[in-house]
């Protein structure tokens, strides 16, 4: 959302610049910055500090049985660059992720036990994160992501995250993974796939870039301070584009997300910035959810509780569903709805 670029202290900006979003009037995101720029500067609240973990983001990445060495190769290497995530050398905020790598090393012939182990662990995270990368299947029934060992099917994945009841990103980067958005889509549950079908399943090359962009501060779309899984799923999706289109070859792949729990996706090539410029046939347009989590969260937002992140995605979800429901709504009903809204997110911003 434009209003996030900074922290809101004049409920009468952020009015203005709601009313040009939902009117869908072309303002800039310049334009709704200096509706701020005569107040106070922003001032990071500390108070929050205290309720927050030192540890508030699980990320669990799941190397795959390569097969060939060629595949094993730059599965290892998409791995590595998803360990430098956590790295305090590479992102400021590594200190709040804990790291747990399955099946990189020599050591276990059952990665997927191991796999089972992680997600059901008993955690106060904030956030759980999980990363597959390598190779999947799809028998036209079942879809599968391939370990060492014993593979991992949709269904059990879905049976595992059964209780959890923490916010939960999985990001499957193999073939054929379309499937686990219709088994795995939930209530904060953000799903992101390399294909759009279980029968796209050669080679998926999806993982390679978004293991590149989920931090990578030029990949920060809507200019709020962080990248955000949006984001950079939005930059691999487009890089994988290229790729084909350099290599004049016909696109194998094509990636989908699923934030909003209805099962159904979004392709990732229809938006332009964080804005889907296609509605679907059936439910919703995805991204909005996905558009919150981040690795490296804005400083801005840095110190803030959960609670408070919380409240914050929350409005900013009801916010969407209002504009998805203005054409069923009186001018009046309609710019009430907002100032409420609008109301409490100044309230939100302005605590100390």
């Amino acid at each position: 959302m434009v209003f996030r670029n900074s922290p809101v202290r004049s409920l009468t900006g952020l009015l203005v610049c709601l009313c040009a979003i939902f009117a869908r009037v072309e303002f800039t995101q310049g334009c709704c910055i200096c509706c701020w720029q005569d107040e106070q500067p922003a001032v990071t609240s500390n108070d929050d500090s205290a309720a927050n973990t030192t540890n508030q983001i699980k990320l669990v990445v799941v190397v795959g049985a390569g097969g060939d060495q060629e595949f094993a190769q730059q599965f290892d290497e998409w791995a590595t660059n998803w360990q430098n995530v956590a790295d305090t050398e590479n992102n400021q905020f590594a200190d709040r992720i804990s790291l747990v790598t399955i099946g990189q090393h020599e050591g276990s012939d059952n990665d997927r036990e191991q796999l089972q182990s992680e997600i059901v662990a008993e955690s106060d995270w904030q956030q759980l994160w999980i990363v597959l990368i390598g190779h999947g299947t799809h028998d036209g029934q079942n879809a599968k992501f391939n370990l060492r060992g014993p593979d991992v099917s949709a269904d059990e994945l879905k049976q595992w995250l059964a209780e959890n009841r923490t916010p939960t990103v999985l990001i499957n980067c193999s073939a054929s993974s379309a499937p686990f958005i219709n088994q795995l889509s939930g209530r904060d549950r953000v799903i992101v796939t390399a294909t759009t079908s279980g029968y796209e399943q050669n080679f998926a090359r999806f993982g390679a870039f978004m293991s590149k962009a989920i931090i990578d501060p030029s990949n920060d779309l809507d200019k709020d301070g962080q990248t955000s899984l949006l984001e950079a799923a939005i930059t691999a999706t487009r890089e994988v584009d290229e790729f084909y289109q350099s290599e004049q070859r016909l696109a194998t792949e094509h990636a989908m997300i699923d934030d909003n729990g209805d099962g159904l996706g979004t392709p990732l090539s229809w938006f332009r910035g964080t804005r889907s410029t296609r509605k679907p046939k059936q439910g919703q347009v995805d991204g909005l959810r996905a558009n919150q989590f981040s690795l490296a969260p804005a400083p801005a937002f840095a110190n803030w509780s959960n609670e408070r992140l919380t409240n914050r995605n929350e409005l900013e979800i009801q916010l969407e569903d209002l504009r998805n429901r203005k054409p069923q709504m009186t001018e009046e009903d309609y710019y009430r709805d907002l100032e409420v809204i609008a109301k409490k997110l100044a309230e939100l911003y302005q605590e100390q």
